[in-house]
């Protein structure tokens, strides 16, 4: 049994995920208005009719994958310090869409859709962080255990059962944080 417990912002090491292949790759909707933080690992649903993604739609469950973006040239930051931040999105310019695209403010996560049999490595497991530098308590879990997203995306052991993952290995991250290899089976 392993804590995987972290410091910072969850991470994503994908080790076969056939969306890189099957270019089952989404950024189109722009998250919905109560979300503050999207974390890479973790889950939303892609809400296509309500053209937004959600923790509460119709949709798909798709992991949050965003290109992590690390301003820091003296080399301070790592993947644990990115996340969306609601707050970081600067108004913008008030242009006319017509209906496509992101209004000012507003976030668009890259998303990405996972098939059984997919295999990633993460630390994203059991709830939010809420800083790159903040440490989470952490969950306990096992190799055979199964996870599904929760109603806030993250994946933990009492998740809603749409999709599941069973951990096949505990692991790390990268930077040598606790993390488990997961295999999508459901």
């Amino acid at each position: 049994m392993a804590t995987i417990s972290r410091i910072g912002f969850g991470q994503v090491e994908p080790n076969h995920l056939s969306a890189q292949r099957t270019a089952q790759i989404y950024a189109q909707l722009p998250a919905n208005e109560d979300i503050n933080i999207l974390e890479n690992g973790q889950f939303v649903k892609y809400d296509y009719a309500n053209e937004e993604v959600n923790f509460t739609g119709a949709g798909e469950w798709m992991m949050v994958f965003n290109e992590v973006k690390l301003y820091d040239d003296r080399w301070r930051e790592s993947y644990k310090d990115f996340a969306m931040i609601k707050d970081n999105y600067t108004p913008g310019y008030d242009t006319t869409h017509e209906g496509w695209g992101p209004f000012k403010g507003q976030m668009v996560p890259r998303v990405i859709k996972t098939n059984v049999g997919d295999i990633y490595t993460t630390n994203c497991v059991g709830g939010a962080n809420t800083d790159g530098k903040a440490e989470y308590e952490g969950i306990e879990l096992e190799v055979g255990d199964t996870v599904s997203p929760n109603a806030e995306g993250y994946l933990a052991t009492d998740g809603d059962g749409t999709i599941t993952f069973q951990v096949v290995k505990c692991y790390t991250m990268a930077d040598g944080q606790p993390a488990v290899k997961l295999m999508r089976i459901a």
